[in-house]
Formats: structure tokens, C-alpha cells, sequence
């Protein structure tokens, strides 16, 4: 049974259509991109996970059980991290009120060890768990996001954009981080980006959206050599 399996789905806004058909499994542990234009639905897909957008069409279930209905409060307890679009900091809280404030579910034991471990993970945030999070740099929040996400033990991690506005060189260190957490926590990852070579080479399989539909799937590695993907969102 694969961890999250989405079928059909798709989410509105109103009168506006954020998905119209989107269909595609996570399996635990392994790293899903999900890549295409703005505006090709990867973020409402997301949201729609979280239940942060309207189900109009289709299913989302996690481990056999659906999703639809519940709050996002729920649904992050049920073991699902987010890390969103734009990073979305408290920037007049610390960084380390950051992170705590991302294991808010957590007993305080809890939130100790996740706190030691996820500092572990990110040494520059350590080096700066008094400052402000508003006065970190771009790559510096995008990390603690992450961290913040990481705070709840989740089995599975959604990210929205991750290397937006963020240069090639933290965007490369980020992947690493990522990759580490993936191969010591044994997460699944969910990854939507816009930034497609970076997204293949992070992930074993890979989704393309196109106008709100998944368009094609399959081993990231495949879909690189793919001549439609190459042309489309690699530049080749």
C-alpha cells in the first residue's frame, strides 16, 4: 500500500481550477518531484494534501485512509511535515522559537531530542539559534523552514519551492541536506519545483504537471533523458 496515493484530483478555488486531474503514489521513504510552469498546480496539490484547498474531484488517502474532510492541524499530526513556497518565517521570533514552535504536538522531551537533532542537521542555525529570523539570509530561512517542518518527526515532507530565489550554490547544499535527512530519517519526500534539473537529480521518480493535469510519471533518471521534458523544462 503505497504511503499517500492521490487519484484524480481536483481543486478549486471558487470559480478558479488550481488541478483538474492529478494522479499519483508516494511510497515510504523515496523522493517524488513533482515539476512544471507556474501555475501547472504543483503548490495546489500540495495544499490539497494539506488540506489547505478545496477537493472539488477525486481522492487523497494516507495509508489507506482518506484525508478529505480533516483540518490541516489534524493532518500534520497524522505525520505529514510542510515546508512552504516563500519560506514564511516568524521573523520576529528567534530561530529557535522557530523550531519550537514546529513541534508544538510534541511533548517537551520530544521537542528536546527533534530540537538536538535537527540543529544536528543545520549547524549554521545553530551557530545562530538567538538571532531573529527575519535578519537570516534567504538560503539561512529556507533552512530553518525546513527545520521547523522537521520539529514534528513527520513520515512524509512536502516542500513548495524550496530553492526559489535562493542561489545555485546553497540550492546544491540544501539538495545535500535533504538527501542526509532523507537516508537517516527514512522520510518520504514530496518536492514541487519549478527548478527541474535540480528536482530530477534529487528524486528517485518524478511527476510532471501541466495546466493542473499530470501529464507524465515515471523514474526521475528516465524522465531526464526524456526529450519532451528536456525541451520543455531543461532547456536542451
Amino acid at each position: 500500500m503505497p504511503l499517500l496515493s492521490i487519484r484524480n484530483l481536483g481543486v478549486r478555488y471558487g470559480r478558479i481550477r488550481g488541478t483538474s486531474d492529478v494522479s499519483f503514489d508516494v511510497a515510504e521513504g523515496e523522493i517524488v518531484a513533482l515539476i512544471g510552469t507556474n501555475g501547472a498546480g504543483k503548490s495546489s496539490t500540495l495544499k490539497a494534501i494539506l488540506g489547505m484547498a478545496q477537493v472539488a474531484e477525486g481522492s487523497i488517502t494516507w495509508r489507506g485512509e482518506s484525508l478529505q474532510g480533516r483540518r490541516p492541524s489534524e493532518i500534520m499530526r497524522l505525520g505529514i511535515g510542510f515546508s512552504p513556497e516563500g519560506r514564511r518565517v516568524f521573523p520576529s521570533l528567534t530561530v529557535l522559537e522557530n523550531l519550537q514552535v514546529g513541534g508544538y504536538a510534541k511533548g517537551r522531551s520530544e521537542v528536546s531530542r527533534r530540537l538536538e537533532r535537527v540543529l544536528a542537521y543545520f549547524p549554521r542555525l545553530s551557530e545562530r539559534a538567538r538571532q531573529q529570523a527575519g535578519n537570516l539570509s534567504g538560503g539561512e530561512q529556507q533552512m530553518l523552514a525546513i527545520g521547523r517542518a522537521l520539529m514534528s518527526s513527520p513520515a512524509l515532507f512536502l516542500l513548495d519551492e524550496p530553492s526559489l530565489g535562493l542561489a545555485p550554490i546553497v540550492v546544491e547544499r540544501i539538495g545535500e541536506i535533504l538527501l542526509e535527512i532523507q537516508a537517516s530519517e527514512g522520510l518520504a519526500v514530496v518536492v514541487a519545483e519549478q527548478n527541474a534539473d535540480w528536482a530530477l537529480r534529487l528524486a528517485q521518480r518524478a511527476v510532471v504537471l501541466e495546466l493542473g493535469r499530470s501529464s507524465m510519471q515515471g523514474e526521475a533518471n528516465a524522465l531526464m533523458d526524456d526529450p519532451r521534458v528536456r525541451s520543455a523544462f531543461l532547456g536542451i
